[in-house]
């Protein structure tokens, strides 16, 4: 009981003093002292230094719909080039210089395959969109990434910007996307594979104006799932010859789908797949599974590069800028740096062995971009949510059912040179 002294005089509390991490970050000595808003305008200052302030409602959806303008245009471009010659070009601008009745018929079939393909990736990205919310996570609208090049995107994502606090929310969300999206691509496929049109007429008359460009010197590698539905849905008499199954769009629309989809069910980080195994199995196997599994993606996608009877241009020229790389996607693989570099030097060193014991292996060095954004950006491991709560038994059904989903739709090598 405090005495009456005590309580008619009390004695003022020591101001604390402030971290030496908020002094470093410019907090003044005394700013204990200083009146309420002179520090709220001081914590404004410092919140507009280390984070950007939201985007009007306005120029965020101008942001996102122009994104997806800018894909679709580069994705219909690049339909054209792929049903010319491959993706081995920049998009076919010049397709806008072609007399009209050409020039609408090459647009036509970039959009056969721009249209579905796009389509497939929203509803992959909608999927987690609607899911997240439903959870009562804060999520950006899809964000889609065109690109010049190849297949004219790189896909579309989603930022989500709230922390996930389940176990069981982190599964919901990774799932839906890749589960929605398959629920489309499949009868897309099949669709495609059922009305395939004669081959004679289809190559000979309604392709006849690209006869005067090179054919692809490369095809799609067709996964088990696209095999599977060509099998029980396609005229083996209308099927295209493999060196023009580019000339086809809405099959390698419907193709190239299934390999964005596995390509996000990767068992890795913060994919699809990584959060699915991080559902399944908790943070710890999940981890563990996850760095295994990526050491051994990158293995794979450096297979052949360097050998024993490589030349000394080879080591000269890709030794130092190879070992750069292994040491950036390994080094923040285990606790410490050293030991990641030495996982790399194991690697190179069994792919050198490999490669000189059996010439000609080769994996899919393609694969090195992407296990570098990988180890570099989203992570190797998943993060632990607060509520490390088991799935239920359904869910845990649903998880190992889009495991070997992925495995149908996987293609090591999904470019095959002709």
């Amino acid at each position: 009981m405090p005495t009456p002294e005590n309580t008619l005089n009390p004695q003022p509390l020591p101001l604390p003093e402030p971290p030496i991490d908020d002094l470093l970050l410019g907090w003044p000595a005394d700013a204990v002292a200083e009146p309420a808003p002179a520090r709220r305008a001081w914590a404004r200052r410092l919140f507009r230094r280390y984070e950007r302030p939201p985007m009007r409602p306005g120029y965020r959806y101008a942001l996102h719909l122009g994104l997806f303008l800018l894909t679709l245009v580069s994705t219909i471009l690049a339909g054209v080039q792929l049903v010319r010659s491959g993706p081995i070009e920049l998009l076919s601008f010049d397709v806008l210089r072609l007399p009209a009745a050409e020039r609408w018929a090459q647009l036509g079939w970039g959009l056969l395959y721009a249209g579905p393909f796009l389509g497939v990736l929203a509803v992959h990205e909608f999927g987690h969109y609607f899911t997240a919310r439903f959870n009562k996570v804060r999520t950006s609208l899809p964000i889609f990434l065109p690109v010049p090049l190849g297949l004219g995107t790189f896909g579309a994502v989603i930022r989500v910007k709230d922390r996930i606090f389940s176990r069981r929310e982190f599964f919901d969300i990774g799932l839906a996307g890749p589960l929605a999206g398959l629920l489309v691509a499949v009868p897309l496929l099949i669709y495609a594979f059922a009305t395939l049109p004669d081959q004679a007429e289809y190559l000979l008359v309604t392709t006849r104006s690209l006869a005067r460009y090179p054919a692809p010197e490369f095809t799609l590698a067709q996964p088990l799932l696209y095999r599977v539905l060509e099998y029980l849905f396609a005229d083996p008499h209308r099927l295209p010859p493999t060196n023009l199954l580019l000339r086809y769009p809405l099959l390698v629309a419907g193709e190239l789908s299934l390999f964005f989809t596995a390509l996000n069910l990767l068992p890795i980080g913060q994919l699809d797949g990584g959060h699915i195994l991080y559902g399944l199995l908790g943070s710890r196997k999940a981890g563990r599974l996850s760095a295994l599994l990526f050491v051994t993606f990158i293995f794979y996608a450096g297979l052949g590069l360097f050998s024993l009877r490589s030349g000394w241009q080879v080591w000269l020229y890709g030794g130092v800028p190879y070992a750069l790389y292994l040491g950036l996607v390994f080094w923040r693989l285990l606790p410490r740096a050293s030991w990641g570099m030495a996982v790399g030097a194991v690697v190179w060193l069994a792919q050198i062995a490999i490669t000189t014991r059996w010439p000609g292996t080769l994996g899919q060095p393609g694969w090195l971009i992407f296990g570098l954004l990988l180890g570099r950006l989203s992570g190797v491991y998943h993060p632990a949510a607060p509520d490390d709560s088991p799935l239920s038994r359904g869910r845990q059904v649903l998880g190992w059912v889009m495991v070997g989903l992925f495995l149908l739709c996987f293609s090591p090598a999904p470019l095959v040179v002709l």
